[in-house]
């Protein structure tokens, strides 16, 4: 769900309400494309986040922290030099566009009072956040800079006048009426879905209140418009202009949809919406808790894939070449367990060098390793001497025997190797926060994956893992990554906590702290269904999950993060299921 212009106007109308004439007190710019304020007003600090990021553009009072760069951005010491210490004197939308003006006050290095404007323009991948001298319309910069290169129409650049998007001739719907209703509805291609009528024709709408007006009128949203009755086209409007209406006098009812069995939301608005039922369906009292709520988790989750996204690829190519390898090695350990008949055809040749003249390219000879004495036909190479010929034999014999030696101990390497990197995808997978997917760069970095420096800061917090509680009371944790489950089996876990982890395949180390008390069945079904959903296995019907005491846990010498061997455990049998899973109860963070 994207931000349309309805949401934009109840954004501002609380953003007048609790930050209008309030002073910045300190800016931040925590990713490329966001910035934070933090603005004193009658006694109360709040953080106002503007994101340009073109997935999840927006605007609101959040009450999440984010960790900064070291180093501020230019685009961040420039909003400092120019806000901070500045007051609100004006925020404003235009029209029922996606398009916000906050103006502040500030004073200039001469003492004069200057009004600089923010513009915010949330407009997908166009979205940017603009400084503009409000007195000259001269832009100072922006967190996007659009060059003629990147758009003839329209540049923003420092020094430029600022123009404001290119319209698309919508009609606003605040000051439209029944007769231009009619007018445009039949104008239009009969074919048209009509839902795509109202967001295409009017500002401000998106598909989801579109099709929200068809629900509400009890009409099909794929109808061709040119299957409408005079009596479908009566309801529409009707429900048309009710919206409007409360969008004129700002009565708004903040509505949060989460989706079902996940842990992102499905959608948000500014009203009430009633196509999804009212099933998983939240109303909070401000449309800034309202978007505070959904993009912290679902931008969250879009910049963990973003960021995932290349580290999953590079891994993905090593154990794709590691794969290659083990089979190229597989099929060398069997080409060298056929090295005896090369040794016998040296010591038949060196047996036989008297018999054997030099230039032939077969011989046949009896073979005295047989008890019936066989003959055996042996490819020679007729420009060596029967002597050179035996030679050439021993050196092919020796050679894969050697090899045969060292493919032994390689290939375990190997296997090892593409589980370690199968464990890492898993892993890159089970990620919730940011913070897992730098542990399991450091982690690349500190096996000799990837190319990098570590940097150790004591002031940065550790990631931390899943966290339930089972239907008996026992807590049970679950790692995200390889370092969590070193953690979490190595050090947090006590020698009669038991330890679960799916049969030889990649997956979570599952902790239940027994607390010297028996684990009930209940208690290790549950475990067991976290250790199989955490897993490679979790679309699989029916997953083995090893158990045992921690105690009996053991990481070898020399193992990778997360690598470890176990003995003395029992096997349960479970069919993850997302539904099932929820039914756990999930301690938050």
């Amino acid at each position: 769900m994207a931000i349309d212009g309805i949401v934009t106007k109840s954004i501002v109308k609380e953003l007048n309400m609790t930050l209008l004439g309030g002073k910045v007190d300190k800016i931040y710019q925590p990713e490329k494309d966001e910035i934070i304020f933090n603005i004193y007003n009658k006694g109360n600090t709040y953080k106002l986040l503007i994101s340009a990021n073109s997935s999840n553009p927006r605007i609101h009072l959040t009450r999440y922290s984010k960790e900064n760069p070291p180093t501020p951005p230019m685009f961040c010491m420039l909003l400092r030099k120019h806000l901070t210490g500045g007051i609100i004197q004006n925020i404003e939308q235009f029209q029922l566009d996606r398009i916000i003006f906050i103006d502040f006050s500030s004073i200039d290095e001469l003492g004069k009072v200057v009004i600089k404007r923010l513009v915010i323009e949330i407009m997908g991948k166009h979205s940017n956040i603009i400084l503009m001298d409000i007195g000259s319309s001269k832009i100072i910069d922006s967190i996007k800079r659009v060059t003629s290169a990147i758009s003839r129409i329209r540049e923003v650049l420092p020094g430029a006048s600022y123009i404001l998007p290119k319209q698309d001739e919508k009609i606003n719907p605040l000051i439209t009426n029944e007769d231009e209703f009619y007018s445009l509805i039949n104008k239009q291609d009969r074919n048209e879905k009509i839902y795509k009528f109202f967001y295409k024709n009017y500002m401000g709408l998106s598909p989801l209140i579109s099709k929200e007006i068809c629900y509400l009128s009890v009409v099909d949203i794929d109808r061709p418009i040119g299957t409408l009755s005079e009596k479908d086209i009566e309801r529409l409007f009707a429900t048309f202009a009710d919206i409007v209406h409360k969008i004129k006098i700002e009565s708004f009812q903040p509505t949060l949809i989460k989706r079902e069995y996940s842990e992102d939301f499905r959608d948000f608005y500014c009203l009430d919406i009633k196509q999804f039922g009212n099933n998983n369906k939240i109303h909070l009292e401000t449309i800034n808790q309202i978007l505070d709520d959904y993009y912290a988790v679902n931008d969250k989750l879009d910049r963990i894939h973003q960021k995932s996204q290349s580290m999953r690829k590079a891994i993905q190519v090593k154990l794709e070449r590691s794969l290659n390898k083990l089979s190229k090695q597989k099929q060398e350990l069997l080409d060298s367990e056929k090295r005896e008949k090369y040794k016998i055809y040296a010591d038949l040749i060196s047996a036989n060098l008297y018999r054997i003249e030099k230039g032939l390219e077969e011989v046949e000879l009896e073979n005295f390793y047989n008890e019936n004495l066989e003959k055996i036909k042996v490819s020679l190479d007729k420009k060596l001497s029967p002597s050179e010929n035996a030679q050439m034999y021993y050196k092919r014999y020796t050679k894969l025997k050697n090899a045969h030696k060292l493919l032994l101990s390689q290939i375990p390497e190997t296997e090892k190797e593409i589980e370690y990197l199968e464990n890492v995808l898993n892993s890159i997978d089970n990620c919730t926060e940011v913070i897992e997917l730098e542990e399991i760069k450091e982690e690349l970095i500190k096996e000799g994956y990837f190319k990098g420096k570590i940097y150790k800061n004591k002031a940065s917090k550790e990631s931390k893992p899943h966290h339930f509680i089972s239907s008996d009371g026992f807590h049970i944790y679950v790692g995200k990554n390889n370092r969590q489950n070193d953690m979490l089996t190595l050090k947090m876990a006590k020698k009669d906590d038991l330890w679960f982890h799916v049969q030889k395949m990649p997956g979570s180390h599952v902790i239940v702290k027994a607390e010297g008390k028996k684990v009930p069945e209940n208690t290790l079904l549950e475990a067991a269904l976290l250790a199989a959903y955490y897993s490679k296995g979790k679309d699989s019907n029916q997953v083995p999950v090893d158990y045992t005491e921690r105690k009996n846990v053991k990481k070898p010498k020399d193992a990778k993060t997360g690598m470890v061997i176990y003995e003395n455990f029992k096997t349960i049998f479970v069919a993850p299921d997302k539904e099932r899973i929820n039914k756990i109860k999930r301690v938050e963070d």
